[in-house]
């Protein structure tokens, strides 16, 4: 497969999408005349951003890694898990949870937008949303994970989902060696944005 330079790491470069660039003509709109004050759109912003983000993804990664029941529940119906620990709304209301294994490993794009679980990971990242991450995602997945960092055995299968209006997807990754003992709080740190969409995987045990 083609192995291009990635464009990932330099947001700069990444054109904002023909939904993007309405939203943000509405919301200067709005703000113009007086409707939508900009220190409210900036505070959702920073919730978003610093107070969700990946934290509560983190903390449902962990709670698998340490409950199986929990684990069960989330690979049955993880909307209703989820939703159990206080994380639901908009953005998050039909979720699957995608387990890695050592045969498998999962990945999520969405080809025709930005789909995205706001309510466990929070706002995606520029890449998520870029031309080149949502067309070569499907077509060359190793190449992508490649330009990530993330080298797979050849007998591991890659498998993309596309995530959509009615779906979403949160990757379960594989739990660090080293960790039986943990505490879930500790496991929570080990979770990574991108090891919860698939370009990536949970931080190893220091």
């Amino acid at each position: 497969m083609p192995h291009d330079h990635h464009d990932h790491d330099h947001p700069e470069h990444s054109e904002l999408s023909p939904i993007e660039l309405r939203v943000r003509a509405l919301e200067s709109i709005l703000v113009e005349k007086g409707y939508v004050d900009p220190a409210a759109v900036d505070a959702i912003i920073q919730t978003y951003e610093t107070e969700i983000g990946p934290h509560r993804g983190a903390r449902v990664v962990a709670m698998a890694w340490s409950d199986p029941a929990f684990a069960d529940w989330l690979k049955q119906d993880a909307t209703a898990a989820i939703a159990s620990l206080g994380y639901s709304g908009r953005q998050g209301e039909h979720m699957a949870a995608l387990f890695n294994t050592d045969t498998l490993h999962n990945m999520v794009v969405c080809t025709l937008c930005s789909c995205y679980p706001w309510t466990v990971l929070g706002l995606p990242p520029v890449w998520y949303k870029a031309p080149p991450y949502r067309a070569r995602a499907i077509k060359e997945p190793r190449a992508v994970l490649a330009e990530f960092g993330l080298t797979l055995p050849a007998t591991t299968e890659v498998r993309v989902w596309d995530s959509t209006a009615e779906m979403r997807y949160l990757v379960v990754p594989q739990r660090p060696k080293g960790t039986e003992r943990w505490s879930e709080e500790k496991l929570a740190g080990l979770v990574t944005r991108d090891s919860m969409i698939g370009t990536g995987l949970a931080r190893a045990a220091q």
